[in-house]
């Protein structure tokens, strides 16, 4: 395996437990249990990531050229309806708001990031990998868009903004 792609997987690696450790402090500081459920399931996705990745990185390392289905479930990606975010209160709104809008932040450097990794990847396994998880990581960001979204109007009525 070439320096430059065991130099990917490692980033993608750090990324993903980043990913994960975010999401374990944002469960952790929310009082709604749905909510705190979310952030660990998506917390846990990112293991799973790292999971992948790790296995990637090993086999690529002993020289073999594994077929993706090796390496990860090739199952659907998760459907967005599974995230379920409870009630926010007027107390966990502005922490609600911090916390989604660096989880949308880190889901856009992710799928960037996957991007360009498949491009880079002399793996065909490792090109395939980085196009699933871009699917993956889109769909996170496309439910912490929407439930900023959904926070932020919240938010807005209850500062005395609305009409926005």
């Amino acid at each position: 395996m070439e320096k430059d792609e065991q130099r990917i997987i490692a980033q993608a690696i750090l990324n993903e437990v980043e990913g994960n450790e975010f999401y374990r402090m944002a469960a952790n500081a929310t009082r709604s249990e749905e909510t705190k459920e979310t952030f660990l399931r998506l917390a846990a996705e990112e293991l799973s990531h790292v999971k992948y990745l790790t296995e990637l990185r090993k086999k690529l390392g002993e020289g073999l050229d594994p077929t993706i289905g090796e390496i990860m479930d090739l199952g659907p990606v998760p459907s967005p309806e599974i995230y379920k975010w409870g009630k926010i209160t007027v107390e966990d709104s502005s922490l609600a708001l911090s916390a989604l809008s660096i989880g949308i932040k880190l889901e856009k450097d992710s799928i960037d990031f996957y991007r360009e990794a498949k491009e880079k990847s002399e793996s065909k396994a490792g090109r395939e990998i980085f196009e699933k998880l871009v699917a993956w990581e889109t769909v996170h960001l496309n439910i912490l868009e929407l439930q900023h979204k959904a926070v932020q109007t919240f938010w807005w009525a209850d500062q005395g903004f609305a009409p926005y």
